[in-house]
């Protein structure tokens, strides 16, 4: 959804399609498998948006055998981190790797993109890759399909006004304390307050409801 905030055209002509096949059988249509497998614009995106924003971009294996990698020795049964984030935004591999274009993935039936997205050339792998895969991933993918089209086709979405003219999307390992909260009335940082005290975790949510007193 923040990707589609960023860049409303992406989002207009995704809403477009989806309202157009839902709401073409009547305006009552719920939104079944059938409607889904319509939508031609749906996958690109999600498929665009995972390579931007894996869910795990670090994927934990370990070396069956002695192996040499670019002059360096790695025995069997090393632990090794491969950064598949990294990986998906390889200029080297990627056109215009940093940018969201989910036009990159039309027209791509039995090419490079779709063995891609399949797990097959180990340039994207959202979901790992081979028998260590996530076996989640199909229902994963038919959630979010289902999620967004629902949210795409009852709803337009747009920032508040006044406020930043983008979503941020920059990501770490930390999440920055939230500013939001400086509006709060007194009644509502007290019971935040209580809350974290209740629970045992509230070292950082204190200090941010004592900055919005």
């Amino acid at each position: 959804m923040a990707e589609l905030i960023n860049h409303p055209d992406e989002m207009r002509k995704l809403q477009e399609e989806i309202r157009t096949t839902i709401h073409g059988g009547g305006d009552n249509q719920q939104i079944t498998e059938d409607h889904l497998g319509k939508l031609r614009r749906l996958k690109p995106v999600l498929k665009e948006t995972l390579r931007l924003h894996m869910p795990s971009p670090l994927v934990l294996r370990e070396t069956v055998e002695d192996s040499e990698l670019l002059g360096y020795h790695v025995p069997a049964r090393t632990r090794v981190i491969i950064d598949v984030g990294a990986i998906a935004r390889d200029p080297a591999t990627w056109e215009r790797a940093e940018e969201f274009l989910p036009e990159r993935w039309f027209g791509d039936d039995g090419g490079p993109l779709a063995a891609a997205a399949a797990g097959q050339d180990f340039t994207f792998l959202p979901f790992g890759g081979g028998r260590r895969g996530c076996p989640g991933a199909g229902f994963g993918m038919a959630s979010v399909d289902l999620v967004l089209t629902s949210l795409l086709c009852h709803f337009d979405w747009e920032l508040p006004a006044g406020g930043a003219s983008t979503v941020d999307m920059d990501e770490g390992c930390f999440r920055r304390r939230v500013r939001m909260l400086s509006s709060a009335g007194a009644q509502e940082v007290e019971l935040v307050t209580e809350v974290c005290k209740n629970q045992e975790i509230g070292v950082f949510g204190v200090r941010v409801a004592d900055t919005a007193v």
